[in-house]
């Protein structure tokens, strides 16, 4: 690492990010106040920012990134996979989760049972849980039906406690797989392997920013 073209060895050397120059391994590193991933979460894995039982998703990411203070947004259950943002923006993280904007979230599940137009019309009409919980109304779109199995996405604007597994299970039957594919605007790249994470591009950034 040089600053100024000074090579440095010590970790407590003060810097100004802003005027200085700093170089590592000959690139310059550009300094960001926020930064913004996108996990494809694994099952197995909590989305906590420390657990002392299991793996948790900042043990998947980048050390640079962990020193920044970054957080999972919202949680995604142990064995649910998929879309999971990561960020040390507070105040996005709140417009995102703030039950009064309703982001829309996306799940695809593989359903052991049929699920049915009448389990859809249920949804649209807001499940009531076991425990008397209401839930908003939601959409189901059944994308497959074979034997005794449906492929289906379920579009909420809630995140309760393991809420698609409950409504699901409110319609006789049992989620076996579960994966978050959409946030608001932003989707997950297909291209990410399950554990993998990158930077969030200006056009997903822009997008979540605009979406109020």
């Amino acid at each position: 690492i040089t600053v100024n073209g000074k090579v440095v060895n010590n970790g407590k050397v003060q810097v100004n990010p802003e005027t200085d120059e700093i170089l590592f391994d000959g690139e310059k590193i550009q300094y960001e106040e926020f930064v913004y991933i996108m996990m494809n979460k694994p099952k197995g894995v909590v989305s906590a920012t420390e657990d002392n039982l299991h793996k948790t998703v900042l043990d998947l990411i980048d050390p640079l990134y962990f020193k920044k203070g970054v957080f999972p947004v919202g949680r995604l259950d142990i064995d649910t996979h998929g879309l999971l943002l990561l960020t040390n923006d507070g105040e996005l993280a709140h417009r995102l989760l703030s039950p009064k904007k309703h982001v829309t979230k996306i799940y695809q599940a593989r359903v052991e049972g049929v699920m049915t137009e009448g389990d859809a019309a249920a949804f649209e009409k807001g499940i009531v849980l076991s425990d008397g919980t209401e839930c908003m109304p939601a959409r189901l779109d059944i994308l497959s039906v074979a034997q005794d199995e449906s492929i289906v996405q379920i579009h909420l604007k809630e995140g309760k406690f393991h809420q698609v597994k409950r409504m699901v299970k409110s319609c006789g039957k049992t989620v076996v797989d579960l994966q978050r594919l959409t946030m608001g605007p932003l989707k997950l790249d297909e291209s990410l392997a399950l554990g993998e994470s990158r930077p969030l591009t200006e056009e997903e950034l822009e997008s979540l920013m605009m979406n109020e």
